[in-house]
């Protein structure tokens, strides 16, 4: 399958055998992956969906990632790319087709506010879904980047995630993500009232400004229903504080494939954060030429530094890219 579309640089490769490829365990299960056809967007097609191939399947998924990083075991929890004008019963038609012709999947259903609970529990029922995925475009609020977690998914969807035991795969907005008193009290009171619906907060809880992680994840403190994925995140400080507060076994790496073939990073600046790409920095204008490298490699090395810090041992480390998610989607 060509991978021409994203390319992968002799950097990237040079990279990845120096750093990263004695930490990277051989079983990997991706808790945070898209899978989708551009097809099946019907307003204006995301960027980076546009830049790559038309239909984005697992073994797609396989061949990229396998590009970088050869030899390892892939399974992982996918779902379709939120976008505003998705047909999402098709995305979700096609999700279903990946887990029935690939057994190492578990899927999550993409979700709107509009949908009622008893669609999504009849969905879920007939394709074995495992979980949900809800978004902010889809709030009915505005702007939505300013939506409480209820305005882009409901309590009445919260509950058929406890009583049909699903994750909710969960990308919080508002400015200060997790230390956000709304947001906290939004997950908190929901995590309590509906205790078997499984709650993953992407991107380490929002932490691209770890300092927000690093105050917010306290509030979470005791839950036994919430984990969060490392998905795309590119500073460790968000990962050791997760650790340190839920526990090793409440963290879960995910990629955030197609996002881990865009090349940059992204930093915390005052109490915000920015991404750093060719787009709006100038690599080469530097004392010294930079290269930028694939976001998939800047946030492992992320990863793999607060893993170092934290002095977890091999056993916790495999955990993180394996067992805590086997254990979660047996």
């Amino acid at each position: 399958m060509s991978v021409a579309q994203w390319p992968i640089t002799p950097a990237d490769l040079a990279f990845f055998a120096k750093e990263l490829d004695a930490f990277l365990p051989h079983r990997i299960f991706d808790a945070h992956c898209h899978l989708y056809r551009n097809a099946d967007f019907t307003g204006a097609t995301p960027s980076l969906a546009a830049s790559g191939p038309a239909v984005v399947d697992w073994p797609c998924f396989l061949a990229h990632m396998q590009g970088i990083a050869p030899g390892r075991e892939y399974s992982g929890l996918v779902f379709p790319f939120p976008a505003v004008g998705l047909d999402t019963a098709s995305a979700n038609q096609f999700l279903a087709d990946q887990l029935a012709a690939h057994s190492n999947l578990r899927g999550a259903m993409i979700v709107t506010p509009d949908m009622d609970p008893e669609f999504i529990r009849q969905t879920v029922r007939r394709h074995r879904f495992s979980g949900l995925k809800c978004y902010h475009v889809f709030a009915r609020t505005e702007p939505t980047f300013d939506s409480a977690v209820e305005a882009y998914l409901p309590e009445e969807q919260v509950r058929i995630a406890h009583e049909e035991r699903l994750s909710i795969t969960l990308h919080m907005v508002r400015a200060r993500a997790i230390a956000d008193p709304v947001n906290q009290e939004s997950i908190a009171r929901l995590a309590r009232k509906y205790p078997d619906a499984r709650w993953i907060l992407a991107h380490a809880a929002r932490g691209f400004n770890p300092y927000h992680t690093i105050e917010g994840i306290g509030a979470l403190k005791g839950a036994g229903n919430i984990w969060c994925d490392t998905s795309a995140v590119t500073e460790a400080g968000a990962f050791e504080a997760i650790v340190r507060t839920l526990g090793a076994d409440r963290l879960l790496y995910g990629a955030d494939f197609p996002v881990t073939h865009l090349r940059g990073r992204c930093v915390a600046i005052g109490d915000s954060f920015l991404w750093l790409t060719a787009g709006n920095t100038k690599f080469h204008a530097s004392y010294a030429p930079i290269e930028p490298l694939l976001i998939f490699l800047e946030s492992l090395r992320a990863l793999k530094t607060a893993c170092w810090n934290l002095q977890l041992n091999d056993t916790a480390v495999e955990a993180i890219f394996h067992t805590n998610a086997a254990r979660l989607f047996p």
